[in-house]
Protein backbone atom coordinates (compact mmCIF):
# COMPACT_ATOMS: atom_id res chain seq x y z
CA UNK A 1 0.00 0.00 0.00
CA UNK A 2 1.20 3.52 -0.84
CA UNK A 3 0.88 6.35 1.72
CA UNK A 4 0.21 9.43 -0.40
CA UNK A 5 1.10 13.03 0.42
CA UNK A 6 -0.46 16.27 -0.88
CA UNK A 7 0.18 16.52 -4.62
CA UNK A 8 1.47 12.96 -5.03
CA UNK A 9 -0.04 10.79 -7.74
CA UNK A 10 0.02 7.22 -8.96
CA UNK A 11 -1.30 5.28 -11.97
CA UNK A 12 -4.46 3.25 -11.45
CA UNK A 13 -3.76 -0.50 -11.68
CA UNK A 14 -7.40 -1.24 -12.54
CA UNK A 15 -10.23 0.43 -14.45
CA UNK A 16 -12.61 0.36 -11.48
CA UNK A 17 -11.65 1.99 -8.18
CA UNK A 18 -13.34 3.07 -4.98
CA UNK A 19 -12.44 6.04 -2.76
CA UNK A 20 -13.86 5.86 0.76
CA UNK A 21 -13.26 8.47 3.44
CA UNK A 22 -13.29 7.69 7.15
CA UNK A 23 -13.09 9.92 10.24
CA UNK A 24 -14.07 9.81 13.92
CA UNK A 25 -17.36 11.48 12.88
CA UNK A 26 -19.78 10.69 10.07
CA UNK A 27 -18.84 12.29 6.77
CA UNK A 28 -20.76 13.06 3.60
CA UNK A 29 -18.73 11.97 0.58
CA UNK A 30 -19.44 13.31 -2.91
CA UNK A 31 -18.01 13.15 -6.42
CA UNK A 32 -17.94 15.68 -9.27
CA UNK A 33 -17.30 14.88 -12.93
CA UNK A 34 -15.24 17.69 -14.44
CA UNK A 35 -14.32 18.65 -17.99
CA UNK A 36 -10.97 20.06 -19.09
CA UNK A 37 -11.97 23.53 -17.83
CA UNK A 38 -12.46 22.16 -14.31
CA UNK A 39 -16.27 22.52 -14.34
CA UNK A 40 -19.23 20.16 -14.35
CA UNK A 41 -21.28 19.97 -17.56
CA UNK A 42 -24.49 20.32 -15.54
CA UNK A 43 -25.78 19.63 -12.05
CA UNK A 44 -26.20 15.99 -13.10
CA UNK A 45 -22.42 15.65 -12.77
CA UNK A 46 -22.62 16.19 -9.01
CA UNK A 47 -22.90 12.74 -7.40
CA UNK A 48 -23.95 12.54 -3.74
CA UNK A 49 -26.32 10.57 -1.52
CA UNK A 50 -29.39 12.32 -2.97
CA UNK A 51 -28.18 11.78 -6.54
CA UNK A 52 -26.14 8.57 -6.32
CA UNK A 53 -25.77 7.64 -9.98
CA UNK A 54 -23.82 9.29 -12.76
CA UNK A 55 -22.02 8.17 -15.90
CA UNK A 56 -19.17 5.99 -14.65
CA UNK A 57 -19.44 7.37 -11.11
CA UNK A 58 -21.56 6.08 -8.22
CA UNK A 59 -22.10 7.17 -4.63
CA UNK A 60 -22.09 4.20 -2.24
CA UNK A 61 -23.64 4.85 1.15
CA UNK A 62 -22.16 3.20 4.22
CA UNK A 63 -25.53 3.41 5.95
CA UNK A 64 -24.00 5.11 8.98
CA UNK A 65 -22.07 2.01 10.03
CA UNK A 66 -19.42 2.14 7.30
CA UNK A 67 -17.72 4.88 5.29
CA UNK A 68 -19.45 6.47 2.33
CA UNK A 69 -17.53 6.00 -0.92
CA UNK A 70 -17.31 7.13 -4.51
CA UNK A 71 -16.94 4.33 -7.05
CA UNK A 72 -15.35 5.23 -10.39
CA UNK A 73 -15.46 2.98 -13.44
CA UNK A 74 -13.00 4.74 -15.74
CA UNK A 75 -14.10 2.59 -18.70
CA UNK A 76 -17.62 4.03 -18.36
CA UNK A 77 -16.65 7.68 -17.84
CA UNK A 78 -17.98 9.61 -20.87
CA UNK A 79 -15.70 11.39 -23.36
CA UNK A 80 -14.92 14.93 -22.32
CA UNK A 81 -14.72 14.13 -18.61
CA UNK A 82 -11.09 14.39 -17.55
CA UNK A 83 -11.32 14.40 -13.77
CA UNK A 84 -13.48 13.05 -10.95
CA UNK A 85 -13.04 15.02 -7.72
CA UNK A 86 -13.88 13.27 -4.44
CA UNK A 87 -14.99 15.54 -1.59
CA UNK A 88 -15.88 15.08 2.07
CA UNK A 89 -17.61 17.18 4.71
CA UNK A 90 -18.76 16.48 8.28
CA UNK A 91 -22.39 15.40 8.40
CA UNK A 92 -23.15 17.68 11.37
CA UNK A 93 -24.04 21.21 10.28
CA UNK A 94 -21.26 23.72 10.90
CA UNK A 95 -18.74 21.18 12.15
CA UNK A 96 -15.15 21.76 11.07
CA UNK A 97 -12.27 19.36 10.56
CA UNK A 98 -10.55 20.75 13.66
CA UNK A 99 -9.37 17.74 15.64
CA UNK A 100 -10.75 15.35 13.01
CA UNK A 101 -8.27 13.41 10.91
CA UNK A 102 -10.03 12.04 7.82
CA UNK A 103 -8.36 9.32 5.79
CA UNK A 104 -9.13 8.53 2.17
CA UNK A 105 -8.51 4.98 1.03
CA UNK A 106 -8.15 4.14 -2.65
CA UNK A 107 -9.22 0.57 -3.33
CA UNK A 108 -9.48 -1.85 -6.21
CA UNK A 109 -13.16 -1.62 -7.13
CA UNK A 110 -13.41 -5.33 -7.88
CA UNK A 111 -11.81 -7.05 -4.88
CA UNK A 112 -11.60 -4.20 -2.33
CA UNK A 113 -7.84 -4.49 -1.91
CA UNK A 114 -6.11 -1.30 -0.79
CA UNK A 115 -4.06 0.57 -3.40
CA UNK A 116 -3.17 3.70 -1.41
CA UNK A 117 -4.24 5.89 1.49
CA UNK A 118 -4.08 9.62 2.16
CA UNK A 119 -4.52 11.63 5.36
CA UNK A 120 -4.56 15.41 4.67
CA UNK A 121 -2.31 17.39 7.04
CA UNK A 122 -2.93 20.57 9.05
CA UNK A 123 -6.72 20.78 8.97
CA UNK A 124 -8.52 23.32 11.13
CA UNK A 125 -11.46 25.60 10.30
CA UNK A 126 -12.28 23.83 7.04
CA UNK A 127 -15.85 22.50 6.78
CA UNK A 128 -15.35 20.68 3.48
CA UNK A 129 -12.44 19.08 1.73
CA UNK A 130 -11.38 18.04 -1.75
CA UNK A 131 -9.70 14.81 -0.73
CA UNK A 132 -8.60 13.06 -3.89
CA UNK A 133 -9.05 13.19 -7.64
CA UNK A 134 -9.11 10.53 -10.33
CA UNK A 135 -7.83 12.15 -13.51
CA UNK A 136 -6.94 11.38 -17.11
CA UNK A 137 -3.42 12.21 -18.26
CA UNK A 138 -1.85 11.07 -21.52
CA UNK A 139 -4.57 8.52 -22.12
CA UNK A 140 -4.06 6.86 -18.71
CA UNK A 141 -6.08 7.27 -15.52
CA UNK A 142 -4.29 8.29 -12.33
CA UNK A 143 -5.10 9.22 -8.73
CA UNK A 144 -3.81 12.33 -6.99
CA UNK A 145 -3.95 13.24 -3.29
CA UNK A 146 -5.22 16.80 -2.88
CA UNK A 147 -6.29 17.83 0.66
CA UNK A 148 -7.64 21.27 -0.29
CA UNK A 149 -9.97 22.65 2.40
CA UNK A 150 -12.92 25.03 2.16
CA UNK A 151 -14.26 27.14 5.02
CA UNK A 152 -17.66 27.65 3.36
CA UNK A 153 -18.70 24.01 3.29
CA UNK A 154 -19.74 21.76 0.47
CA UNK A 155 -21.53 24.70 -1.13
CA UNK A 156 -18.15 26.37 -1.66
CA UNK A 157 -16.75 23.33 -3.42
CA UNK A 158 -19.86 22.85 -5.54
CA UNK A 159 -19.88 26.51 -6.60
CA UNK A 160 -16.19 26.46 -7.51
CA UNK A 161 -16.81 23.54 -9.86
CA UNK A 162 -19.88 25.05 -11.50
CA UNK A 163 -22.77 23.40 -9.62
CA UNK A 164 -25.79 25.65 -9.07
CA UNK A 165 -26.38 26.09 -5.34
CA UNK A 166 -29.79 26.93 -3.92
CA UNK A 167 -30.08 30.09 -1.86
CA UNK A 168 -32.15 30.21 1.34
CA UNK A 169 -35.04 32.64 1.38
CA UNK A 170 -34.05 35.80 3.26
CA UNK A 171 -35.98 39.05 3.78
CA UNK A 172 -34.99 41.71 1.30
CA UNK A 173 -33.11 44.56 2.91
CA UNK A 174 -34.62 47.89 1.79
CA UNK A 175 -32.39 50.11 -0.32
CA UNK A 176 -29.51 47.64 0.02
CA UNK A 177 -27.50 46.79 -3.09
CA UNK A 178 -28.08 43.28 -4.32
CA UNK A 179 -26.00 40.81 -6.26
CA UNK A 180 -27.26 38.08 -8.55
CA UNK A 181 -27.79 34.73 -6.86
CA UNK A 182 -26.99 31.35 -8.33
CA UNK A 183 -29.90 29.47 -9.92
CA UNK A 184 -31.48 26.77 -7.73
CA UNK A 185 -30.47 23.14 -7.71
CA UNK A 186 -32.64 20.93 -9.94
CA UNK A 187 -35.94 19.96 -8.33
CA UNK A 188 -35.34 16.30 -9.19
CA UNK A 189 -33.57 14.83 -7.33
CA UNK A 190 -34.25 17.01 -4.26
CA UNK A 191 -31.40 19.32 -3.39
CA UNK A 192 -29.23 18.51 -0.41
CA UNK A 193 -30.04 21.14 2.26
CA UNK A 194 -26.36 21.17 3.26
CA UNK A 195 -25.57 22.68 -0.12
CA UNK A 196 -27.59 25.80 0.65
CA UNK A 197 -25.33 28.82 0.62
CA UNK A 198 -25.09 30.33 4.11
CA UNK A 199 -27.24 33.38 4.77
CA UNK A 200 -25.22 36.61 4.74
CA UNK A 201 -24.20 37.95 8.14
CA UNK A 202 -23.04 41.47 9.03
CA UNK A 203 -19.29 41.79 8.65
CA UNK A 204 -17.43 42.48 11.85
CA UNK A 205 -14.84 45.28 11.76
CA UNK A 206 -11.49 43.78 10.80
CA UNK A 207 -8.63 44.04 13.22
CA UNK A 208 -5.81 45.93 11.47
CA UNK A 209 -3.13 43.27 11.90
CA UNK A 210 -5.33 40.20 11.59
CA UNK A 211 -4.54 37.97 8.60
CA UNK A 212 -7.33 37.29 6.14
CA UNK A 213 -8.45 33.66 5.81
CA UNK A 214 -8.74 32.14 2.40
CA UNK A 215 -11.44 29.72 1.34
CA UNK A 216 -9.37 26.94 2.85
CA UNK A 217 -9.10 28.68 6.22
CA UNK A 218 -5.50 29.77 5.57
CA UNK A 219 -4.00 33.25 5.56
CA UNK A 220 -3.71 35.20 2.31
CA UNK A 221 -2.10 38.48 1.25
CA UNK A 222 -5.19 40.70 1.19
CA UNK A 223 -4.28 42.60 4.37
CA UNK A 224 -0.67 43.27 3.59
CA UNK A 225 2.53 41.70 4.86
CA UNK A 226 2.21 38.41 6.71
CA UNK A 227 4.53 37.48 9.58
CA UNK A 228 4.63 33.70 9.55
CA UNK A 229 5.05 31.54 12.60
CA UNK A 230 6.71 28.13 12.44
CA UNK A 231 4.54 25.61 10.54
CA UNK A 232 2.05 28.36 9.60
CA UNK A 233 0.92 28.59 5.98
CA UNK A 234 0.02 31.57 3.81
CA UNK A 235 -1.75 31.21 0.48
CA UNK A 236 -0.13 33.45 -2.13
CA UNK A 237 -3.46 34.87 -3.23
CA UNK A 238 -4.27 38.58 -3.38
CA UNK A 239 -7.60 40.06 -4.38
CA UNK A 240 -8.93 36.59 -5.12
CA UNK A 241 -6.21 35.86 -7.68
CA UNK A 242 -3.15 33.63 -7.34
CA UNK A 243 0.18 35.44 -7.26
CA UNK A 244 1.94 34.18 -10.38
CA UNK A 245 4.43 36.98 -10.93
CA UNK A 246 8.15 37.10 -10.20
CA UNK A 247 9.04 37.06 -6.50
CA UNK A 248 12.29 37.15 -4.56
CA UNK A 249 13.08 34.97 -1.58
CA UNK A 250 15.56 36.96 0.48
CA UNK A 251 17.53 35.10 3.14
CA UNK A 252 19.61 36.83 5.77
CA UNK A 253 21.63 36.10 8.89
CA UNK A 254 23.96 37.80 11.36
CA UNK A 255 26.85 36.32 13.37
CA UNK A 256 26.16 35.83 17.08
CA UNK A 257 29.59 37.15 18.04
CA UNK A 258 30.73 40.58 16.91
CA UNK A 259 33.61 40.58 14.48
CA UNK A 260 33.18 36.94 13.53
CA UNK A 261 32.29 36.02 9.96
CA UNK A 262 29.61 33.44 9.31
CA UNK A 263 29.62 31.72 5.92
CA UNK A 264 26.19 30.32 5.11
CA UNK A 265 24.78 29.22 1.77
CA UNK A 266 21.16 29.64 0.70
CA UNK A 267 19.62 27.17 -1.74
CA UNK A 268 16.26 26.11 -3.13
CA UNK A 269 15.46 22.48 -3.93
CA UNK A 270 12.77 21.74 -6.51
CA UNK A 271 10.58 18.62 -6.30
CA UNK A 272 7.96 16.90 -8.42
CA UNK A 273 4.49 15.78 -7.25
CA UNK A 274 5.86 12.51 -5.83
CA UNK A 275 8.53 14.32 -3.81
CA UNK A 276 11.03 13.40 -6.50
CA UNK A 277 14.08 15.65 -6.66
CA UNK A 278 14.17 17.71 -9.86
CA UNK A 279 17.07 20.15 -9.35
CA UNK A 280 18.83 22.37 -6.81
CA UNK A 281 19.65 26.07 -7.19
CA UNK A 282 22.66 27.13 -5.11
CA UNK A 283 25.94 29.10 -5.39
CA UNK A 284 27.36 26.41 -7.71
CA UNK A 285 24.32 26.38 -10.00
CA UNK A 286 22.74 29.81 -10.17
CA UNK A 287 19.86 29.00 -12.54
CA UNK A 288 17.48 26.02 -12.77
CA UNK A 289 14.16 25.08 -14.38
CA UNK A 290 14.99 26.95 -17.60
CA UNK A 291 15.67 30.18 -15.73
CA UNK A 292 12.47 30.17 -13.69
CA UNK A 293 14.62 30.12 -10.52
CA UNK A 294 17.86 32.14 -10.21
CA UNK A 295 20.35 32.60 -7.37
CA UNK A 296 22.10 35.90 -6.57
CA UNK A 297 25.42 34.26 -5.70
CA UNK A 298 27.38 33.42 -2.56
CA UNK A 299 27.81 35.72 0.46
CA UNK A 300 30.87 34.68 2.44
CA UNK A 301 30.49 36.73 5.64
CA UNK A 302 26.88 37.62 6.45
CA UNK A 303 27.98 41.22 6.97
CA UNK A 304 25.93 44.24 5.99
CA UNK A 305 22.29 45.18 6.20
CA UNK A 306 19.59 43.55 4.13
CA UNK A 307 19.36 40.14 2.53
CA UNK A 308 22.58 38.15 2.36
CA UNK A 309 21.45 35.99 -0.56
CA UNK A 310 18.45 36.29 -2.84
CA UNK A 311 16.71 33.64 -4.92
CA UNK A 312 14.42 34.94 -7.65
CA UNK A 313 11.43 32.74 -8.46
CA UNK A 314 9.18 33.38 -11.46
CA UNK A 315 6.05 31.59 -10.25
CA UNK A 316 4.34 31.90 -13.62
CA UNK A 317 7.24 30.17 -15.39
CA UNK A 318 7.69 27.24 -13.02
CA UNK A 319 7.14 24.12 -15.18
CA UNK A 320 4.16 21.94 -14.39
CA UNK A 321 6.31 19.06 -13.16
CA UNK A 322 7.70 21.23 -10.31
CA UNK A 323 5.15 21.35 -7.49
CA UNK A 324 7.30 21.90 -4.39
CA UNK A 325 10.20 24.21 -3.49
CA UNK A 326 12.15 23.97 -0.22
CA UNK A 327 14.42 26.89 0.77
CA UNK A 328 17.43 25.88 2.85
CA UNK A 329 20.48 27.46 4.48
CA UNK A 330 23.67 25.50 5.17
CA UNK A 331 27.03 26.14 6.79
CA UNK A 332 29.62 24.65 4.46
CA UNK A 333 32.45 25.65 6.80
CA UNK A 334 30.88 23.69 9.65
CA UNK A 335 29.78 26.63 11.82
CA UNK A 336 26.64 25.79 13.81
CA UNK A 337 23.43 27.80 13.86
CA UNK A 338 24.04 28.38 17.55
CA UNK A 339 26.66 30.85 16.25
CA UNK A 340 23.99 32.76 14.29
CA UNK A 341 22.31 35.66 16.07
CA UNK A 342 19.29 35.75 13.81
CA UNK A 343 18.20 34.33 10.51
CA UNK A 344 15.15 35.04 8.42
CA UNK A 345 13.60 34.60 5.02
CA UNK A 346 11.19 36.97 3.33
CA UNK A 347 9.16 36.85 0.13
CA UNK A 348 9.23 40.06 -1.90
CA UNK A 349 7.24 41.19 -4.93
CA UNK A 350 10.02 41.60 -7.51
CA UNK A 351 8.17 44.32 -9.43
CA UNK A 352 7.21 46.60 -6.54
CA UNK A 353 9.77 45.62 -3.91
CA UNK A 354 6.92 45.08 -1.43
CA UNK A 355 7.61 42.56 1.31
CA UNK A 356 4.80 40.02 1.19
CA UNK A 357 5.74 37.37 3.76
CA UNK A 358 8.41 37.22 6.47
CA UNK A 359 9.54 34.29 8.59
CA UNK A 360 12.03 34.88 11.40
CA UNK A 361 13.91 31.88 12.71
CA UNK A 362 13.42 31.72 16.47
CA UNK A 363 15.75 29.61 18.54
CA UNK A 364 18.81 27.81 17.26
CA UNK A 365 20.27 24.34 17.37
CA UNK A 366 23.93 23.29 17.03
CA UNK A 367 23.36 21.98 13.51
CA UNK A 368 24.81 22.98 10.15
CA UNK A 369 21.61 23.12 8.09
CA UNK A 370 18.10 24.49 8.37
CA UNK A 371 15.02 24.26 6.17
CA UNK A 372 13.60 27.78 6.29
CA UNK A 373 10.41 27.57 4.23
CA UNK A 374 8.60 25.67 1.51
CA UNK A 375 6.39 26.66 -1.42
CA UNK A 376 3.83 24.10 -2.59
CA UNK A 377 1.66 24.46 -5.68
CA UNK A 378 -1.97 23.58 -5.08
CA UNK A 379 -4.23 21.75 -7.54
CA UNK A 380 -6.10 25.02 -8.15
CA UNK A 381 -2.94 26.78 -9.34
CA UNK A 382 -1.97 29.00 -6.42
CA UNK A 383 1.17 28.58 -4.34
CA UNK A 384 1.30 28.27 -0.56
CA UNK A 385 4.26 29.22 1.62
CA UNK A 386 4.90 27.55 4.98
CA UNK A 387 7.51 28.55 7.56
CA UNK A 388 9.57 25.51 8.58
CA UNK A 389 12.55 26.35 10.81
CA UNK A 390 13.65 22.70 10.93
CA UNK A 391 17.32 22.03 11.67
CA UNK A 392 19.27 19.32 9.87
CA UNK A 393 22.79 17.94 10.20
CA UNK A 394 24.10 18.82 6.74
CA UNK A 395 26.74 21.22 5.46
CA UNK A 396 25.53 21.18 1.84
CA UNK A 397 22.32 21.50 -0.12
CA UNK A 398 22.86 17.96 -1.39
CA UNK A 399 22.34 16.66 2.13
CA UNK A 400 19.06 18.57 2.36
CA UNK A 401 17.36 16.79 -0.54
CA UNK A 402 15.96 13.88 1.49
CA UNK A 403 14.83 15.91 4.54
CA UNK A 404 13.37 18.50 2.16
CA UNK A 405 11.27 15.81 0.46
CA UNK A 406 10.07 14.59 3.85
CA UNK A 407 9.02 18.16 4.75
CA UNK A 408 6.71 18.50 1.72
Amino acid sequence: MTAMTPGSNLPLPTTRVTVDVTAPVRLDVSGLLLTADGKVRSDDDFIFYNQPQGPGVTHRSGGGSAADAIVVDTAAVPPGIEKIVVTASPDAAGQTFQGIEPTATLRNGDDGSVIASFTPPRLGSETALVVMEIYLRGGAWKARAVGQGYANGLAGIATDFGVSVSEPATPAAPSAPTTPTAPPMPSTPPADPRLAAPAPTPAAPAAPAAPAPTAGGKINLDKGRVNLQKNQTVSLVKGGRPLLSQVKMGLGWEPAFRGKDIDLDASVIAYGPQRNHLDTCYFGKLSILNGAIKHSGDNLTGEGAGDDEVIVVDLGRIPAEATGLVFTVNSFSGQKFSEVAKAYCRLIDAASGEELVRFDLTGAEPQTGVMMAKLIKQFSGEWEMTGLGSFVKSRTARGMVKPGAEAL
